[in-house]
């Protein structure tokens, strides 16, 4: 099929450029480029909230080829600002599907680029660092300097749910407070198909709210953005973890758990982003393929002995992947245990935690 897109470029904030065909919406934007590797599980990708202010890369080359799933949106959002990828589907083929990337990003304003040489692009990432671009249609006219000033803040707020509310059974035996950071919706259902009402809650939501609702357990979720920015949030969580219940922690909420305890944060090269990151079990000595999405991690030599520990760490690059408290009730994971569309190596970790609650899992 002829690819028949207008022209348009991705204008590093280096300077160097790259030509591609517009698909989805018009527009110009600028936002900070990451790539992931992920071969499949592009919807879940598109409508993640932790790609808030970014450009996602696809790796994979092919894009699109079994169109659009709602069913299979991890939130009702669309995640990042920018979409590129070597090309995309034009005739997508699977029975569940109802519609176009191309429509579908029309429908939701997201800018997209085919076409471009995305293994280059990986390449110059993976060895100069992330850095910010501007999808535009006239790359003399952009400004480096603003480009370059670019930064992605404030976007846990934006994220976030403003009202609570309840998945899974009013009846379940087991209640847990689900901390949205600018959550997937597939931790959610992890709880509820283990037996726990769950209730989604904004990222301000108080220990003493959190009392007040009596639950038994409290998740937090993931997120975008510089986890240290969000003092406000942190400072909350110190006393959150105080209430003594039992805590899991995914992503940002690793990672914000782990600063309300005295530890530092740092951004990564290029991060880690995909669905093939090695991770090792530091107790059993047992390796985890796992799904991540972040761009920091927790600097595991600035946990504080007397608070907890590094349970896991990236066999690729020996960054914290985990942590065991020993102050208080909880564990944290930087990957994603409930990992759609996989693999699902750790799932086990939402049992561990029902295990801490008091109450075993009924799903097995």
């Amino acid at each position: 099929m002829e690819r028949i897109g207008e022209k348009a470029y991705l204008v590093l904030e280096n300077g160097r450029v790259f030509q591609g065909r517009r698909f989805g919406a018009p527009g110009e934007l600028m936002a900070e480029v990451v790539f992931t590797t992920g071969m499949g599980g592009y919807l879940e990708t598109i409508t993640d909230p932790s790609y808030w202010g970014q450009i996602v890369v696809q790796t994979f080359p092919l894009i699109g080829n079994y169109g659009v799933i709602p069913a299979d949106f991890e939130s009702g959002v669309v995640g990042p600002r920018g979409y590129i990828v070597k090309a995309w589907c034009q005739a997508p083929s699977n029975f569940r599907s109802e519609g176009s990337l191309d429509a579908f990003f029309k429908d939701r304003g997201l800018c997209a680029l085919e076409g471009i040489d995305t293994r280059t692009l990986t390449k110059i990432i993976r060895e100069k660092g992330v850095m910010n671009g501007m999808i535009t249609s006239d790359p003399d006219k952009a400004d480096i300097g603003a480009i370059r000033a670019y930064k992605v803040q404030g976007v846990v707020r934006e994220v976030s749910t403003k009202e609570p509310y309840v998945m899974g059974s009013s009846d379940a035996r087991l209640h847990i407070a689900l901390m949205d950071y600018g959550m997937k919706k597939s931790i959610g259902e992890c709880l509820v198909k283990r037996g726990a009402k769950v209730t989604v809650c904004p990222c301000t939501t108080t220990a003493r709210e959190l009392s007040d609702m009596g639950v038994d357990g409290i998740m937090l979720s993931n997120g975008p953005g510089d986890p240290a920015e969000n003092v406000e949030l942190i400072e909350n969580l110190k006393e959150i973890y105080k209430l003594g219940k039992p805590m899991f922690g995914i992503c940002l909420g690793h990672q914000l758990l782990a600063l309300a305890h005295g530890a530092r944060t740092e951004k990564l090269k290029y991060g880690h982003r995909g669905e093939n990151q090695p991770v090792k079990d530091l107790e059993t000595g047992r390796v985890y393929i796992t799904s991540q999405n972040h761009g920091y991690a927790v600097v595991g030599g600035s946990i504080p002995a007397e608070k907890g520990r590094e349970l896991y760490v990236n066999v690729n690059d020996g960054t914290c992947e985990g942590v065991r408290y020993t102050d208080c009730n909880a564990f944290t994971t930087q990957f994603h245990p409930e990992a759609c569309a996989g693999p699902l190596d750790t799932e086990w970790l939402f049992d561990r935690f029902f295990s801490m609650i008091g109450g075993s899992s009924v799903c097995r």
